[in-house]
């Protein structure tokens, strides 16, 4: 075998980038990759629903999974081996802050602070809120047409699209499971409390004399029927609370020589409280990354039926041997 082939065989590259995509959590359902339509995976846009969250630091993988052997004979002389416990965590931190990354690296529920009507009592997530406008027909999930509400907005500005609350319990949160409701009467019957949670925020670029349009598409999709828009000035997330963020996650290692290699996690819980890490730069300056812990959950595979926690996949580089 030459040697130019053995090179080829090592993996060569320059970080890791994330990409996340929802859960649907009623059933537990993730976002599919499949590693044989890599080709149609383009890492600079990537397919919906998968968003991409930039580059990460400091990835680590940790599989805590046991592994017992089966003692026989007069010795005891192990003969066979068994799994007795599967579980695997995945680690990293966040060089960006975003609505995604933030709501990923922290261990609880991720919130909207909505543009104040600068009345009624004050809250840490934030108070009461201007009143949202409703979309109107023609919209998309890039552009939200609002008739004469849209000059009231300006471009830069964030914008949160999403139905009034109307007392449902359960997941809330259109096209992404922003929040579970246990009670109505836990959110004090607030219409806009699926905007302060939602992840259907988007930036504005530009306004028409009817319209806002919007740098990308919504992470939820295109807005029901009955959806207001509001303004958002912040993204919170608290220390405490029962809400569990779960997502689908790929993260890859990009080519420079050799082959690419990816791990792909069906279901991803966040398992450590919100933290930070300081990043030295030039002095006096520093940079603050988010640092992002989660617990694997299982699937099932179908082509075998077996219970499995992630997919490691390596595409070798063209010309490179097999083994």
């Amino acid at each position: 075998m030459s040697n130019e082939m053995r090179e080829l065989m090592q993996a060569v590259g320059q970080g890791v980038r994330a990409y996340f995509a929802p859960v649907q959590r009623e059933g537990g359902t993730p976002t599919m990759f499949d590693p044989a339509a890599c080709a149609e995976f383009d890492l600079d846009a990537p397919p919906s629903p998968w968003r991409d969250l930039g580059w990460i630091e400091n990835f680590k993988r940790t599989s805590a999974s046991g592994i017992a052997g089966v003692a026989a004979g007069a010795k005891g002389i192990t003969a066979a081996q068994y799994k007795t416990t599967v579980e695997a965590s995945v680690g990293f931190d966040f060089r960006e802050w975003g609505k995604l990354q933030m709501a990923l690296a922290a261990c609880g529920q991720h919130m909207n602070v909505l543009e104040s009507n600068g009345s009624g009592a004050m809250a840490g997530s934030g108070g009461a809120p201007r009143s949202g406008y409703p979309v109107l027909t023609g919209t998309t999930d890039t552009k939200l047409v609002m008739g004469a509400a849209a000059e009231r907005y300006a471009v830069g500005d964030l914008v949160a699209v999403d139905v009034d609350y109307q007392q449902q319990t359960g997941y809330v949160g259109s096209g992404i499971s922003a929040a579970y409701v246990k009670a109505a009467a836990d959110v004090m019957q607030h219409p806009d409390y699926v905007r302060r949670v939602t992840f259907n925020v988007g930036r504005v670029v530009e306004v028409t004399s009817d319209a806002l349009l919007l740098d990308r598409g919504l992470p939820g999709g295109m807005p029901e029927s009955g959806a207001c828009v509001q303004k958002v000035v912040a993204f919170v997330d608290r220390e405490g609370g029962s809400f569990f963020q779960e997502w689908s996650a790929l993260f890859v290692l990009p080519e420079v020589s050799g082959g690419r290699i990816c791990f792909y996690y069906p279901r991803l819980q966040s398992a450590t409280a919100a933290s930070e890490v300081k990043v030295e730069m030039e002095k006096p300056f520093s940079a603050t990354a988010l640092h992002a812990s989660f617990r694997a959950l299982a699937v099932i595979d179908r082509n075998d039926s077996e219970q499995v926690l992630c997919f490691r996949t390596y595409y070798p580089a063209k010309g490179a041997a097999a083994w």
